[in-house]
């Protein structure tokens, strides 16, 4: 078996689900040019918790975490199975690190589904998700990354699902596929470190603008979880799709060792479909 490529994603909002857009439209390709995955095991910004953990039910429940969105967007299920087992081979592979093993509480949040429901519509490859734990530092999740490679070896594709750049506050509607100055900066210094040097990824909380780009660092972490299986590997990091969402996200997707598909244009017809977000508080959403 071949290595599986591995990604990070830049899901935005979660409205992404229901959209047809430049993004969506990476997502779908990228999906189609992988070899079919054994499992794919996801790193989303939206399980935060206290504790390193991974999905083991069967049948996790497609959870959404987000309130004040049109009623479509809650009628959404992405009903993949889970695969338990995965959660006994991911705590082997990064031992001596301790795992927990989640059977009951989470499921497939919209960090996740917002993107498999474009990547992998069938919903028929198993989904695990491994909680990002909010007590560690930047470099744990790095060395975490790279210790699950792995997986890779064994039919499993590698997700992070964030943003670079996520400042809810700083959102502006009329910048719908802009980016602030200060955004675009810390957004290019990631580019060159994640393409060029992926191990020093977390010297990026050093940049004059990381506070700004990133005031919490949830929807960041995730990013930190490729860039260590990239530096764990010798194989090539390419830019699946970039551009800015609302002034204050970065929506730029890396692509390990895989066949980064030409980017669709950023044009008003390539966002046909994008009807953006509702009229509601950012930050009181879960986005």
């Amino acid at each position: 078996m071949s290595t599986m490529p591995a990604a990070f994603i830049g899901h935005g909002s979660p409205m992404n689900a229901l959209e047809t857009n430049r993004y969506t439209q990476a997502w779908r390709a990228f999906g189609a040019s992988v070899p079919q995955p054994r499992a794919i095991l996801v790193v989303s910004a939206h399980w935060y918790i206290n504790a390193t953990a991974v999905t083991a039910m069967p049948r996790p429940k497609t959870i959404h975490d987000f309130f004040g969105f049109p009623p479509e967007l809650f009628d959404v299920r992405y009903d993949a199975p889970g695969l338990p087992e995965l959660a006994e081979e991911v705590s082997d592979v990064v031992t001596p690190t301790w795992v927990g093993s989640d059977v009951d509480s989470w499921g497939i949040d919209h960090g996740t589904w917002s993107v498999l429901v474009h990547a992998f519509p069938m919903a028929d490859i198993p989904v695990v998700q491994l909680a990002i734990n909010a007590t560690k530092p930047m470099d744990y999740h790095l060395e975490l990354g790279a210790k699950l490679a792995p997986l890779r070896d064994a039919g499993v594709l590698i997700l992070g699902s964030g943003n670079i750049v996520h400042n809810l506050a700083g959102m502006e509607p009329r910048r719908q596929h802009d980016g602030f100055d200060w955004a675009r900066r810390f957004d290019d210094a990631a580019k060159e470190l994640i393409l060029d040097d992926p191990a020093k990824a977390p010297q990026l909380a050093g940049h004059r603008d990381f506070g700004t780009a990133v005031p919490t660092p949830d929807h960041f972490i995730p990013m930190l979880y490729l860039a260590g299986l990239a530096g764990a590997g010798s194989g090539a990091t390419d830019v699946l799709v970039d551009g800015y969402a609302y002034g204050s996200l970065s929506m730029t997707s890396y692509l390990l060792d895989g066949d980064a598909p030409p980017p669709a244009p950023q044009t008003p017809d390539a966002d046909a479909e994008d009807r953006g977000l509702p009229d509601l508080d950012p930050e009181q959403t879960n986005l």
